[in-house]
């Protein structure tokens, strides 16, 4: 990797401070990439859902082929770090992630999240899980590269969400990652205890499960990193929604008020 690439990730995981909960908004295409890096964000990140979605996919059903030059439109797109959502790695074992990793790096991207579930089988064996976390560390030195360690007790239900959580967290420290993802809570208790107990900075997805916290408390709470998700990518295709069905039912346009003009999108995206 480059020296330029290792400052971008150098910077990035500067921003991962207790209680700084920076917004992180996750992009699918060069154009919401570029878009977003404009409207001032410091990093972007990607969805694997979004990316999904824009090939007309259900969520969990991308390739790592279609994943990685997806990775490589939007890096080259924009200026700013970039961190990739690898879902669990597109491989079956700790030797397959941690080509996932290395082929991710290649893009440019200075970052990634790996899962610890595997759609329709839940949550990974923990030693299974812990020696993919130490794959991706190999693959990706730390400094390098932000590793992401996204576990999901409350995603699929476990018993004791909390507890669990706690512990594969501490093991995923222990093995290199630099962040800890954890997607579907939203008591604010359960936030705080989380944010003190893990070892790591926190990174918890906004807009996921009620109720729906802004960024201020989320702060408090002391998240580092606020995540989105899949989110945008839907408000979009809502949108797209909302407006076909005004065209086809009402023959009116009314959704194209507001909308950026053309000539300032030519120009937007004709600045590099």
């Amino acid at each position: 990797m480059t020296a330029e690439s290792d400052q971008l990730a150098s910077g990035f995981l500067a921003l991962h401070q207790r209680g700084a909960g920076f917004v992180l908004p996750n992009v699918w295409d060069a154009g919401s990439a570029r878009i977003l890096e404009q409207v001032g964000f410091a990093a972007l990140a990607t969805t694997s859902a979004g990316i999904a979605f824009s090939k007309g996919l259900p969520d969990g059903e991308l390739s790592r082929g279609e994943a990685l030059e997806a990775l490589a439109s939007i890096v080259g797109s924009v200026s700013c770090p970039v961190t990739a959502d690898l879902e669990s790695g597109y491989g079956d074992n700790p030797a397959a992630v941690a080509a996932t990793i290395t082929s991710a790096r290649a893009t440019g991207v200075v970052g990634a999240n790996l899962e610890d579930a595997a759609a329709g089988s839940g949550l990974l064996d923990l030693e299974n899980a812990t020696e993919r976390i130490l794959a991706a560390r190999d693959a990706a030195p730390a400094g390098t590269f932000v590793l992401n360690a996204r576990t999901d007790p409350y995603m699929v239900g476990h018993p004791d969400p909390f507890a669990e959580t706690v512990r594969r967290a501490e093991r995923y420290v222990a093995a290199g990652a630099d962040c800890i993802f954890v997607p579907g809570v939203g008591d604010p208790d359960a936030i705080r205890r989380l944010a003190a107990e893990i070892p790591a900075p926190l990174n918890i997805v906004a807009g996921l499960v009620p109720p729906l916290l802004d960024a201020a408390a989320l702060r408090t709470l002391g998240v580092a990193r606020i995540s989105i998700g899949g989110s945008l990518t839907r408000a979009v295709l809502t949108l797209v929604e909302r407006a076909g069905t005004e065209m086809l039912q009402n023959g009116t346009f009314d959704f194209t008020a507001g909308a950026i003009s053309y000539g300032d999108l030519q120009q937007r995206f004709g600045q590099h």
